[in-house]
């Protein structure tokens, strides 16, 4: 992950160095962009409870959701997170919040109908390692200049097709008259865009396998994860199309996402292919024998 993040970096220099070179006044911008991130953070928790459905349930509701997250949470030196159920018959699951202190694990009805108690634990403490590892903010942080590079790829179109004044709208450049000028702002955000986006997808499904792993570390069962993730993937692939659509604009907090694709659009996943998650984990359980 360390190499992705460098990568992201020097990929965010060139951008920023292009823009000086070309004289773009790209400050006003970034600054919106990163507004607009850092209130995608600061509300994390409480926006994906919001487009989820999710609603934060007390412990005489749900005592074993409960009581396992609490344990789990103690035993790992961490604060006891808000625990949220979305009524839906698919099996997932969710971590979302700025910080550990502010966190809220969620678990969907059929997640708690599918799995047994053990597998159900691998899962919360999955959710915890995503809580532990501060994925939320780890994610927010590499998606601020990306945000920027698609912010000034829409703007640049928008004001060629309708503007009719070049690159001068972004703050005035060296010649305001230099219509290639725009054309190549565009260029190098949709560029910078698509490769940040493709580093950010890695760094997610890294995420994924961390989280693995540190569910393994917590419950020494790394075979009953991967129980419960085959279970899960079998689960969804008989749910409706129309359930799996609804709840795929959470594919990047979920445990797994609700819609996938095969080959190729693995490059463009929030998370690794469950086959190599659950082999992974077998290899965990080997060593613990």
């Amino acid at each position: 992950m360390i190499l992705s993040f460098a990568v992201l970096a020097v990929l965010y220099l060139v951008f920023l160095g292009v823009l000086v070179y070309l004289g773009v006044g790209y400050i006003p911008i970034a600054i919106i962009g990163g507004l607009m991130v850092l209130a995608q953070w600061y509300f994390s928790d409480k926006i994906v409870l919001w487009s989820s459905g999710a609603k934060v349930v007390t412990k005489d509701q749900y005592p074993k959701l409960h009581a396992i997250v609490e344990r789990l949470a103690a035993e790992n030196g961490l604060p006891m997170p808000k625990i949220a159920v979305m009524n839906t018959q698919i099996p997932n699951a969710f971590a979302t919040g700025k910080s550990p202190k502010s966190a809220v694990v969620a678990a969907t009805a059929g997640l708690m109908n599918t799995l047994d108690d053990d597998e159900l634990e691998g899962v919360l403490a999955h959710e915890l390692a995503h809580v532990k590892n501060r994925d939320v903010l780890v994610i927010t942080l590499a998606s601020l200049f990306s945000i920027v590079a698609f912010s000034l790829m829409r703007f640049g179109l928008f004001s060629s097709m309708f503007g009719g004044y070049g690159y001068g709208y972004y703050g005035g450049g060296r010649n305001n008259n230099g219509a290639g000028a725009i054309v190549i702002i565009i260029a190098v955000a949709a560029i910078t865009w698509f490769v940040s986006f493709l580093i950010i997808r890695a760094i997610s499904r890294y995420r994924e396998f961390a989280a693995d792993r540190g569910s393994a570390q917590m419950t020494r069962k790394p075979e009953k994860l991967a129980n419960a993730l085959l279970k899960i993937s079998g689960k969804i692939k008989a749910a409706p199309q129309r359930e799996l659509e609804q709840a795929a604009s959470l594919n990047t907090f979920f445990i797994m996402p609700a819609l996938s694709r095969g080959s190729l659009s693995n490059l463009f996943s929030t998370h690794p292919p469950v086959e190599e998650r659950v082999r992974r984990l077998m290899e965990m359980q080997s060593l613990l024998k």
